[in-house]
């Protein structure tokens, strides 16, 4: 929303973003919190790519606890590098994104391996980690992905 709107708030995390690099906590947490309070009214969200650091998990649990909601479900899509390279390549070519450049992208695996990786046994040590199988066809992939989320509803 911020980013859409080119919001102060926006426009720094777009700068962020297009330097490969994680978005502070803070402000993802803030304006995570901001959508799900401006939307009082849902029956659930799907957060993407969030949380990406254990402390987003644990700033995310908490902030839905004290909604008296939680976290049903976590989806890793079992993807491997070369394969991720070529998707953002395809996908840099269709949208020109400025963060999906060669080296930004080394950058974002980085980050990745160095924070984003542990939020996947925070998640499994609760039960709520399911891998997806993220090879293949997108139909079979797609299909893999609404089928746990109905078993998670």
């Amino acid at each position: 929303m911020h980013i859409t709107n080119d919001t102060p708030l926006g426009q720094k995390v777009k700068e962020l973003l297009s330097e490969g690099i994680l978005v502070p906590d803070s402000i993802t947490i803030n304006m995570l919190e901001e959508e799900v309070n401006a939307n009082p009214n849902v029956s659930g969200f799907i957060f993407d790519g969030f949380p990406r650091t254990v402390a987003q998990a644990e700033a995310l649990d908490n902030f839905l606890l004290e909604k008296g909601e939680k976290i049903n479900l976590v989806l890793q899509l079992d993807v491997d590098h070369d394969e991720i390279k070529r998707r953002i390549a395809e996908r840099k070519k269709i949208g020109g994104r400025e963060d999906d450049d060669e080296s930004k992208l080394v950058r974002r695996i980085d980050e990745y391996f160095q924070k984003t990786v542990y939020v996947l046994p925070y998640y499994k040590e609760q039960g709520k980690l399911e891998i997806i199988q993220g090879m293949g066809k997108i139909e079979d992939i797609s299909s893999s992905i609404s089928t746990a989320i109905d078993t998670h509803i």
